[in-house]
């Protein structure tokens, strides 16, 4: 089947004797069993719900998986990931990562014994020196979050499986729409659900979807005993967000398209980050290894005063600090979702203090410029 199909042809219910096309919500803490020394099918919510079940198993078939687990949040999903280490271990990451995955990364797990350390990625050479026989895993996002940098995924495969790592992709800004890292050789693919996979500022999940067996029980394992996972009313709801991803994305990447190409040829804006566009520096390996550049894009003005400007005065684009709705969004990661950056980290990513980030949703095209062209021109003009 095509991907749109895919998206709507499950089984909504599997084993319910009234077949509804809609997956019930199964809003229930714990099942009755029939033998107090054996358990049935369902216990307890917490290590098996049969929402949570359809939903997952939807999942890992969408990212060409073999086992997905739905989580109460990214970051819940991101930390079961660190859960497969142990002291001494190592993780070595992309430089550019989410703002909460670096809080996490240098002021959680390293109270675990768990080291980490970041180098750039887009270097692949260079990259791969900084493994050692630590190291058990990489970690990176791609396009990563907010400069949108494409990360080489086969290269970061062979890497990891070369010195006995594991690759873990975030897909958050692709969705499995656009991209497959597990078709590219990662061993674990996450999503902050939350973003393009809802789609409707409703829901906070997180995903991880896995192809090998082994893998997927340790997951599991911390799933149940840690009690992440996330509950059956928001497993509805993300089904039924799921089911219009392609059309979503379609109209949001069509839009994104356009105001990429509107911004860099603004005068007023001195670089536009955004791999769809031909000038690019990652468009030929972003077509490579995924089928369209996303939705989401970032641009500098060369002032901070400017660029909080152009958020405050905007209209369609509401500041918020996610991205992948079908409404716009914009914001600036320095002092929004990237705040929580280590200020040591944050100096060796050269992140521009301008930067704005934009999430482009479902609303007219012609609006959205039109409403980016009033707020560039109100923020400049002063």
């Amino acid at each position: 089947m095509k991907f749109a199909s895919r998206l709507v042809s499950f089984d909504p219910a599997p084993g319910d004797r009234f077949r509804p096309i809609s997956t019930p919500i199964y809003q229930t803490a714990t099942f009755e069993q029939e033998h107090t020394d054996s358990f049935g099918e369902y216990d307890y919510s917490r290590s098996g719900n049969p929402t949570r079940a359809v939903l997952e198993k939807h999942l890992a078939t969408l990212e060409n998986g073999t086992r997905g687990f739905c989580f109460s949040s990214g970051m819940a999903a991101i930390s079961t990931v660190t859960r497969l280490l142990r002291s001494g271990d190592e993780i070595l990451a992309d430089s550019d990562l989410y703002g909460g995955t670096c809080r996490l990364f240098s002021k959680v797990i390293d109270r675990n014994g768990i080291a980490v350390r970041y180098e750039d990625a887009r270097a692949p050479e260079q990259f791969e020196q900084q493994i050692t026989p630590l190291t058990k895993l990489i970690f990176v996002e791609s396009p990563t979050n907010p400069l949108l940098r494409v990360i080489d995924l086969r290269r970061m495969a062979h890497f990891a499986h070369a010195h006995g790592a594991l690759l873990c992709v975030d897909n958050s800004t692709m969705s499995p729409y656009l991209q497959n890292p597990l078709d590219l050789g990662a061993d674990i693919v996450l999503h902050s659900a939350t973003k393009f996979l809802c789609g409707h500022h409703d829901v906070t999940a997180g995903v991880i979807v896995v192809k090998n067996e082994a893998l997927a029980e340790q997951i599991y394992f911390v799933q149940n005993a840690e009690g992440s996972a996330l509950g059956p009313f928001d497993c509805f709801l993300l089904l039924r967000g799921i089911k219009t991803l392609k059309l979503r994305l379609d109209c949001q990447q069509q839009n994104a398209l356009a105001i990429a190409r509107y911004l860099a040829s603004h005068k007023q804006i001195k670089q536009v980050y955004y791999p769809g566009l031909s000038e690019s520096c990652d468009f030929d390996l972003q077509r490579s290894q995924a089928r369209g550049p996303g939705s989401v894009l970032s641009f500098t003005t060369g002032s901070v005063e400017i660029s909080k400007a152009i958020a405050e005065y905007a209209e369609f684009f509401h500041i918020t600090v996610s991205f992948g709705s079908v409404t716009s969004s914009i914001s600036l990661p320095g002092t929004m979702s990237h705040a929580s950056v280590p200020a040591n980290l944050l100096a060796e990513r050269n992140l521009p203090p301008d930067l704005v980030r934009i999430s482009v949703g479902i609303e007219d095209e012609e609006d959205l410029i039109a409403d980016l062209d009033q707020a560039i021109h109100r923020a400049t003009s002063h």
